[in-house]
């Protein structure tokens, strides 16, 4: 058996997997309730394990890693010794989110560009949730390998005036450095919505105002959006498309990922009717004198929620 665990800053999933990487056991505990996650494995029992693999919510530093948004500092010896001295590794969560696009069935993706997909071709995922990861998986003629990345904290690129309009905007907010996680994530659309809202001719509607004071301003505004009930909000999220669409293009360049790009995370899942919409594939493929070979990419988004607990147990089995 092996043990796989999800480490995030809202939340830990913890599974026992066969040596196939099949979940049998999983359990999930609200992360700020733990000291540690040697406290959560021991409640959890895995009992004797082989190996195990956990992807986590932060870098990863000669097998160290402390979490974004807890006090939490996981170490592989730790672990080790907690565990009997087995086999331990720590991946960044997008490494592990990568690793688990290997295992998922063609029915935990819905395709947005068909595309070959040469066997073995390097992979770019890019994935927007409460943050903004990437990854890009290689293959080195044996097996898949995942490169870690903080690529989300890069320089935002604008690729429009509606864009450059916005960089000033979000400087505003946040100083000098932009980076692309502070428009594709959770609070992004959030402050894309106030974005657009800056620049529309009518005040914001009462039942809009109520429902962003009451819950979670980004679930909220995207829902506005699919709806269609307000322009400010129906347009925060067209940029938010179209500029995940930009960035995801420049990812395949960046590792020259013929194998395709894949969209990962939390917020694809929820705005898919958005992503269907030619505004994301015309920014995606809008790369120049490389439009051609961005149009002939794989480009598909992962419906599967537990894609980096999946990863980390296939990265368990090749210990």
């Amino acid at each position: 058996m092996i043990l796989a665990g999800d480490i995030g800053g809202t939340k830990t999933t913890l599974a026992l997997c066969d040596d196939h990487g099949v979940v049998q056991r999983e359990a999930t505990e609200k992360s700020a309730d733990w000291a540690s996650l040697e406290h959560i494995v021991a409640k959890f029992e895995p009992g004797p394990v082989r190996a195990a693999c956990f992807g986590v919510a932060g870098p990863v530093v000669d097998g160290v890693a402390k979490i974004t948004n807890l006090p939490w500092t996981i170490a592989t010896a730790s672990l080790q010794a907690q565990l009997g001295g087995v086999p331990v590794k720590l991946l960044n969560d997008l490494q592990s989110t990568a690793y688990g696009m290997l295992v998922l069935p063609d029915a935990s993706f819905t395709v947005l560009q068909p595309g070959e997909r040469p066997e073995h071709a390097t992979i770019a995922v890019i994935a927007p949730g409460t943050g903004l990861g990437e990854a890009t998986l290689y293959h080195d003629g044996h097996r898949y390998h995942a490169l870690p990345s903080e690529g989300g904290h890069a320089d935002f690129a604008p690729g429009s005036e509606d864009e450059i309009a916005l960089l000033r905007y979000l400087r505003g907010l946040y100083g000098e450095h932009v980076s692309y996680e502070r428009v594709l994530s959770g609070h992004g659309i959030a402050d894309l919505y106030g974005f657009c809202r800056t620049r529309a001719d009518a005040p914001e509607p009462e039942w809009l105002a109520a429902e962003l004071s009451q819950g979670d301003r980004n679930a909220v505004v995207s829902k506005a959006a699919l709806a269609n009930r307000d322009a400010c909000a129906t347009r925060a999220l067209e940029m938010f498309v179209e500029i995940l669409g930009a960035e995801a293009g420049n990812l395949a360049l960046r590792g020259l990922a013929t194998g395709g790009i894949v969209i990962g995370g939390g917020i694809p899942p929820k705005i898919l009717p958005a992503l269907h919409a030619p505004a994301f594939l015309a920014r995606l493929t809008a790369k120049g004198r490389f439009q051609n070979w961005t149009r002939a990419l794989s480009v598909r988004v992962a419906l599967e929620p537990r894609a980096a607990l999946l990863g980390a147990a296939h990265r368990a089995t090749l210990v």
